[in-house]
């Protein structure tokens, strides 16, 4: 009587580990190995249609946030151009967006943005072109979510920023692979087509969690 209750004892131990294993690989794989950053930072502007936009938006999707002017004689084109490959990726799509924001706001007005967008061929109901407060702007990028841009006289245009898209999931987080050396790599170059792949293969594998 002793060594079947010794038997149901294992098995009600075996049975109990096996459900916390369980348990514990769903919370391991429940995401996918991409690090997570930190969260992205709340704005609030205005869009080319005249529409405020909020991060709000974008609760419950993956979005990419890239930071640009209209007039910009030289990485803006290719970065832009960059966008439109993932807008046609995941043109079907309605859990995926884009933000593009003006660091040129007294130029780039709504109106002017809207017609940017149409020269460029944005059809995605969720790209989003915005403009606001030059302040407000340069703090989003500078310090909320530590993308380079500023003014600069002595360069073409007048601003000078980074060429790098952020990645953001559905949660609101930052996202990014890792290098060859295990190092988060942050954010992905949107100026060469390695890291337009790269970003490809990641909002993919956001959109599935």
């Amino acid at each position: 009587m002793k060594k079947k209750t010794s038997y149901i004892g294992i098995s009600f131990i075996v049975l109990i580990f096996g459900i916390w294993t369980v348990k514990e690989l769903k919370e391991r794989f429940k995401k996918n190995d991409l690090v997570e950053i930190g969260s992205a930072p709340r704005f609030e502007l205005t869009n080319q249609n005249g529409k405020k936009i909020t991060n709000k938006d974008y609760e419950g999707k993956v979005y990419v946030v890239e930071f640009f002017f209209a007039s910009c004689p030289s990485i803006c084109p290719k970065m832009n151009k960059n966008m439109l490959q993932l807008q046609d990726a995941f043109y079907g799509d309605l859990d995926f967006g884009m933000v593009s924001i003006t660091i040129d706001p007294e130029n780039d007005t709504s109106a002017v943005l809207k017609e940017h967008a149409q020269k460029l061929g944005v059809k995605h109901p969720n790209w989003n072109f915005l403009t606001g407060d030059y302040t407000y702007i340069m703090n989003l990028a500078n310090k909320g979510f530590n993308i380079f841009a500023g003014k600069n006289k002595n360069v073409a245009g007048g601003f000078e920023h980074s060429g790098l898209f952020a990645l953001v999931d559905k949660e609101g987080k930052i996202r990014c692979r890792k290098d060859s050396f295990g190092n988060p790599i942050l954010y992905y170059d949107g100026l060469e087509q390695p890291g337009i792949n790269a970003i490809k293969e990641d909002i993919t594998l956001l959109l599935k969690e």
